[in-house]
């Protein structure tokens, strides 16, 4: 009897082209994602350098990596190859210059499947130099249409964000049922034209607003690998534009369409232009710290203040995902768990020594999510004239007055399924390597020492 073959949930292609210096850092990333049950699909396009020999290093070692060495025919013939050989339940794309964060596979694989959606798209990093800054073209934090999905398109035609293949997540089956390959015959916007084509498939996508991958522009990637002279790149982009113009049609109906006219010349023309150049960005960051990390001295004895303290930075980076993903600040979305949790919801100090910051930064917060109707307070009129307050106002008797009772309303409804989810992505982790039984107890175990602390610090 033949073995059975495990079928991965994720199968993540990357092209790889002459990488040797940045190939281990990529695959890393990979092999490093929370999210497990996936495979690693490297297809070696004739490289003439060491990347031969570190992918079939990495085979030998992870039984997930698999290894396809074949003539350099380009970067589309090999996510081709790589499609092909594929198994997963959905496609990830990256390229070999690039990373992704440790939880990028999770969130893509979470948000497709939590939102009943055919694609993900996922804000992600542009790396300048030892700089980084987040790009993102989608202010909607819920599943949309294809139709929708065109029209914000239409706003910025030649962003990176639209056209490349690695901040999505696609799933196989309409791959293989239409047939969707990248072309060959094209260097520019040949995955463009994937997603494109892809796209008319979808009923529905997500725009998930948590950046995933580090994107980094390397002269001599695999990408830069195909050159045309004006001649050919000005025909290609005229048969690339007018594969456009037939996808709009697809897209939307006559009437739709005519209505969009100018807007869709203008997409054209800004196409024809732009080459799908992404600009450097505003609002950047020094690399490292775009996201908060969590180091452990391993050599440090687990003391109470340790361990208490390990929790808090993991659950951090954790609920700082949510942050992201809600244009919210970490503090946001502690208050909305403290909310969540609390039947009675105390004084502003209260609240501010609960999260750990001063009562004015606690108020600061309660207006945020008020004004944003995040949360619902029961008094209206004069009495909440303490949300409009001037902070310089130090009045001790109203800063230590009991808030009006506050409750979370339907449109934090979103956030409150992330923080559970950022909950459970914590016990994962602290519960990793247990039976299901020996964690059951170790939870009730750990609830009932809440309670003990808690009753101690409520005396």
């Amino acid at each position: 009897m033949s073995e059975s073959v495990v079928v991965p949930k994720v199968s993540l292609i990357v092209p790889v082209y002459n990488a040797e210096r940045h190939i281990e850092r990529c695959v890393n990333s990979i092999l490093a994602q929370e999210f497990q049950d996936l495979e690693l699909i490297l297809v070696d396009d004739g490289s003439v350098d060491g990347s031969p020999a570190i992918c079939d290093a990495y085979a030998r070692q992870d039984a997930r990596v698999h290894v396809i060495h074949k003539e350099n025919r380009g970067v589309s013939t090999a996510r081709n190859v790589g499609i092909e050989a594929a198994h997963g339940d959905y496609l990830q794309f990256l390229d070999a210059d690039d990373w992704i964060t440790n939880d990028a596979t999770k969130l893509l694989v979470r948000a497709m499947e939590e939102n009943h959606v055919d694609m993900v798209i996922a804000d992600f990093f542009r790396v300048v130099g030892g700089r980084v800054a987040q790009k993102s073209d989608i202010d909607e934090d819920h599943a949309i249409t294809r139709e929708e999905y065109a029209d914000h398109m239409m706003e910025t035609p030649a962003d990176f964000y639209w056209g490349v293949c690695w901040n999505k997540l696609y799933k196989r089956s309409i791959v293989e049922s239409y047939k969707v390959r990248m072309d060959p015959s094209i260097s520019w916007s040949e995955d463009f034209i994937f997603n494109m084509e892809y796209v008319l498939h979808c009923r529905s996508i997500f725009p998930l607003h948590a950046p995933v991958y580090y994107y980094v522009k390397t002269e001599g990637s695999l990408v830069e690998t195909q050159s045309s002279g004006f001649g050919s790149m000005l025909r290609m982009k005229l048969g690339v534009i007018e594969y456009y113009r037939n996808f709009y049609k697809n897209v939307y109906d006559e009437s739709d369409y005519q209505s969009r006219s100018l807007a869709l010349n203008t997409f054209f023309l800004d196409m024809a232009a732009d080459g799908n150049a992404t600009p450097f960005l505003p609002g950047t960051k020094r690399l490292g710290t775009e996201r908060p990390n969590v180091h452990a001295n391993r050599t440090m004895r687990a003391t109470p203040l340790v361990e208490a303290r390990y929790f808090e930075l993991l659950l951090d980076s954790y609920l700082s995902v949510v942050a992201t993903q809600f244009k919210l600040d970490l503090v946001d979305v502690c208050l909305v768990a403290y909310v969540d949790a609390a039947r009675q919801t105390g004084s502003i100090d209260d609240v501010a020594e609960f999260l750990g910051v001063s009562p004015r930064a606690a108020r600061a917060s309660v207006r945020k999510l008020v004004m944003r109707k995040l949360v619902e307070v029961e008094q209206t009129g004069p009495k909440l004239a303490w949300l409009s307050r001037d902070d310089s106002d130090e009045v001790t008797a109203d800063r230590t007055s009991r808030l009006p009772q506050m409750n979370l309303s339907k449109d934090a409804s979103q956030i409150v399924i992330a923080i559970e989810n950022a909950y459970r992505d914590f016990d994962a982790v602290r519960y990793a390597g247990f039976s299901e039984d020996d964690a059951d107890v170790l939870r009730d175990a750990v609830r009932r020492s809440t309670y003990n602390v808690r009753d101690r610090l409520s005396d």
